[in-house]
Formats: C-alpha cells, structure tokens, sequence
C-alpha cells in the first residue's frame, strides 16, 4: 500500500514543491483465544497470512491443523487477526501463551548466550541433504527484485521470497518490516500446506536472529540474503544445522555455514 505525500525538494539554491510515494506503516493487532497477544507495524495486505505465518514461526502452532479458525476484523485505528485454536492445542501451549512471544523481542535483556540457548531448544535441528545447486540460489537472489512492486515505488519495503528445490518461486511477500515480510511469506506457503516444498528462502536485507528462528520453525533448511548476517543469526544458524549465506561483493556466495548443501 502506498500514500502519495506533498514535499518540498531543496537543490542547491533551489526548492521546489513535489510528491513522493512513501510506503504505508499501520498497526496490525493478532489475538489469540479472544485475548491480545500482539500488535505489528507493517504495511497492510496479506494479514491472514501475516498471522499465520507469526504463530507459526512464534511456536503457537506447529501445524495448520493446529488452527481452528482465523478471522479478521476492524477496531478503531487497528485490523484485527483473532485466531482460535484447536481444543489440543491450546491445552498444549497454555502456560506458553502467557509468556507473551517475548523471545521475539530483540530488547528482550537476555543475553546472547542465554538466548542461543532458549532458541535452539526451541528449534528441531536440521537433519543432512536438502541441497540445491548454487546457480539456482543465485537465480533466486537475482529473481527476488522483480518481485518487489513497492521498493521499486518507495525504496523502503523489504522483501521475503521461498522457492521450492529446483528454484519455483512458491511465494513472495513485501512490507516495511522485515519480519513481516518474512511471517507473511512463510504464512502464504504454509496456509496453503506447502512448507514441506520449500528449499530455500531468500531476503532482501540482512538476517538477524530472529529470521533464522523463523526460517528454522518453518523447516526452511537454506536462508541466503543480500546483506551479511549477524554474529547470533550465525550461531544460531550453527547450532540447528541450517545453511546461512549471502551475497558476496561482485558476485558468488559468502557461506557462513551449512556448506554442504550448497552443491556446485
């Protein structure tokens, strides 16, 4: 979604009234059973997916039958996702509830090491295989801007994109942030059942830790993205068995590790 606002653009000893197109940044409230769990900021569109896709990666759910139903509504400033669980499920995941997704939060004041710990815990770690040529990674990177409406118009959306193992695009999703593009890439494919097609997902900005604990609920073994990752998205990414890369300057791959499913 994008606005049009009324500029002045200054260059030099001249200005000038103009317009640019920014892109749209709204609340966005999921509730689980009736109560608030948690409020985004992103850029609207895709807010089924978008739910789906965070109470996957945020350990709520573990599968789509694990959902009982999801639906939207409008409240005052705010779209509403209210999300009901099957009756197992929510027996399941009670005392979770509670918690608040607070590992989600990157000023959570746990340190690293605590955090590595809690999150691998939390991740079933990769299994070996499940790799794919390099040159349909690198067809992937390169794909993944033309799939990116908004950028093009606003320079300011990221962009999240899963391709199955020979390089099919399943789905692509943009927002202003860059974990809501990925919980609504990740939501697409998996309200569809697809996620256990996926081979690789590919991202338009850096991966930090909590991409990789998303990728990683979402089973996606291979998370290349266009700028390097960070030191814990490293560890983390380590210790589950995924493969962690980025774009190399010029051209090629950095592999931060996972090697092996990289194949030549």
């Amino acid at each position: 979604m994008i606005r049009k606002a009324t500029i002045t653009h200054w260059s030099g000893n001249v200005s000038v009234p103009d317009s640019r197109d920014l892109i749209v940044e709204e609340p966005l409230a999921i509730r689980i059973e009736g109560k608030p769990y948690s409020v985004v900021m992103r850029t609207p569109g895709d807010e089924m997916a978008h739910a789906a896709g965070f109470c996957l990666t945020e350990g709520i759910v573990d599968t789509i039958d694990d959902i009982g139903n999801i639906s939207q509504c409008e409240a005052q400033d705010a779209q509403v996702i209210t999300i009901t669980l099957k009756p197992e499920r929510r027996q399941m995941i009670a005392g979770f509830l509670d918690r608040k997704g607070f590992i989600s939060q990157t000023s959570c004041g746990i340190c690293g090491k605590e955090l590595l710990e809690e999150l691998s815990t939390r991740i079933e770690p990769f299994p070996p295989g499940g790799g794919l040529p390099v040159d349909v990674i690198m067809n992937c990177i390169e794909d993944i801007g033309t799939h990116q409406p908004l950028r093009q118009t606003t320079h300011s959306s990221h962009a999240a994109m899963i391709a199955d193992r020979e390089g099919r695009i399943l789905a692509v999703a943009e927002d202003v942030g860059r974990h809501n593009a990925l919980d609504k890439v990740i939501g697409k494919v998996f309200l569809e059942n697809r996620l256990d097609e996926a081979g690789v997902l590919v991202l338009s900005s850096r991966t930090s830790y909590e991409l990789v604990q998303k990728a990683g609920r979402a089973r996606i073994p291979i998370v290349v993205s266009v700028s390097r990752p960070t030191s814990l998205a490293c560890d983390l990414a380590k210790s589950i068995g995924m493969t962690l890369a980025c774009l190399a300057p010029g051209y090629g791959l950095l592999i931060f590790c996972g090697q092996e499913r990289i194949r030549r």
